[in-house]
């Protein structure tokens, strides 16, 4: 008791101690910034094969880079309610982006992948029929899907043959009736769907 006491009288001390305090305290706060960009490159990747996984880049929800990559496939992890972790294909990133910012239309060339390989989040998922809804209602068709990959194509018409529902065996397209429209491509179980609100 009294070394702390003289510790405090002592201005050179105290400036020590108070020094000492605030280097623990960033550096804490340091810590917890790396354990949360470490959470959500564990929850991003879990969206990739292996392959995949080991050489993409790693991006949060703002779009900052939280993990260098050289292979061709960006991930980020889900957003709060809606889909899932992805990882995707410059196509798919740049398909996304315009989606993101309201263009009527997507820029895609090409044909761009999506894995979604740890499935849609438990308060994730999307309506199959109209892409700017973010939460489930009665009619809008909401599916919460397991593990997936998503692929978009430059010529709508290459879907005119695929299902167009969840409710089938195999892929289907969501948003059909959409600019957006692409293939959802199922490959394990479908996980429990949400609860359609009452209000």
């Amino acid at each position: 008791m009294k070394l702390m006491s003289n510790t405090f009288r002592n201005p050179v001390h105290g400036r020590n101690l108070v020094g000492g305090m605030v280097a623990l305290v960033c550096g804490l706060g340091l810590s917890f910034h790396a354990m949360a960009d470490q959470a959500m490159i564990r929850e991003a990747l879990s969206a990739a094969p292996p392959q995949v996984a080991e050489t993409a880049t790693v991006i949060d929800l703002e779009g900052n880079v939280i993990r260098e990559g050289e292979g061709e496939y960006t991930c980020l992890p889900g957003p709060p309610g809606f889909a899932g972790p992805m990882c995707n294909d410059e196509q798919f990133m740049k398909w996304m982006q315009a989606m993101m910012n309201g263009e009527e239309e997507p820029p895609t060339t090409a044909v761009g992948t999506s894995y979604m390989l740890a499935g849609d989040s438990p308060d994730g998922g999307a309506s199959n029929t109209d892409p700017a809804a973010r939460t489930p209602t009665a009619d809008n068709h909401w599916v919460v899907e397991g593990p997936h990959v998503m692929v978009i194509v430059p010529d709508a018409a290459l879907l005119e043959n695929l299902p167009t529902t969840p409710d089938t065996e195999g892929p289907y397209v969501m948003w059909p009736d959409s600019p957006y429209a692409h293939i959802m491509w199922p490959v394990a179980e479908r996980p429990k769907q949400r609860k359609v609100s009452s209000k």
